[in-house]
């Protein structure tokens, strides 16, 4: 069976929009008001296994709070730059997990500060604040707040999730298409959204409906084939 490869599918920034919630309703839903600022706690943090789409929620909360304030993303505790932001900061960290002593330090500073200037911390993790591997005071506080594990989506749920955002970007989706993209290629939700995204795109210039001829051609004449 042919595997089919989509890396050369360009992504589309990371956003509430584009994230398939599955699961994770409440979560996206209290990551949105939070960088609304229509959330009052200091901390926040986000957990779960791999694939559950930590990195992105990050991201697309920073753009979403950066109209509004300040807005930071760090891709971990090492890349911190600043313990005294502007005062109102959204500041997210990924991978909190991995900080070593010193990125601890700077941490539990920069939550402090965040606390006493009215800016906001969104943490993410493999694990839930009580099993970081961090000191007590940093762990402590990163429990204070809102705490939300996220769930990878089932792949049961992955047709319907596909479905529901092909009409949230204005086209139909077929069963058939739907069909040949779980079982030729890459199953994971960042890898199938951007196949779709850029379907969509190679659809509206060629005036064609998204159909799985359509889609063959795409792949055929813009990405490799791995045996």
């Amino acid at each position: 069976m042919e595997q089919l490869t989509f890396e050369l599918a360009a992504a589309e920034p990371p956003s509430f929009g584009n994230f398939l919630a599955g699961r994770n309703a409440e979560a996206v839903a209290q990551l949105e008001q939070a960088a609304l600022g229509r959330v009052r706690e200091t901390g926040i943090v986000v957990w779960g296994a791999a694939g559950s789409g930590r990195t992105h929620l990050l991201r697309a909360a920073v753009a979403a709070a950066a109209v509004r304030r300040p807005a930071t993303y760090w891709p971990g505790p090492g890349a911190v730059t600043s313990v005294a932001p502007e005062p109102g900061a959204w500041v997210a960290i990924d991978d909190v997990e991995t900080a070593d002593p010193q990125a601890q330090g700077r941490l539990f500073t920069l939550f402090n500060h965040l606390q006493q200037t009215g800016g906001q911390m969104l943490a993410a993790a493999a694990m839930p604040p009580a099993r970081l591997p961090l000191r007590d005071d940093l762990r402590t506080r990163l429990g204070w707040g809102l705490v939300y594990e996220l769930l990878p989506l089932a792949d049961a749920d992955k047709p319907q999730a596909l479905v529901r955002y092909a009409q949230e970007r204005g086209f139909r989706l077929g069963d058939d298409v739907i069909g040949y993209l779980l079982s030729h290629g890459r199953r994971d939700m960042t890898t199938l959204m951007t196949t779709l995204a850029a379907l969509d795109r190679y659809s509206l210039a060629s005036k064609r409906p998204i159909t799985l001829p359509l889609l063959r051609e795409w792949l055929q004449r813009g990405l490799p084939l791995d045996p």
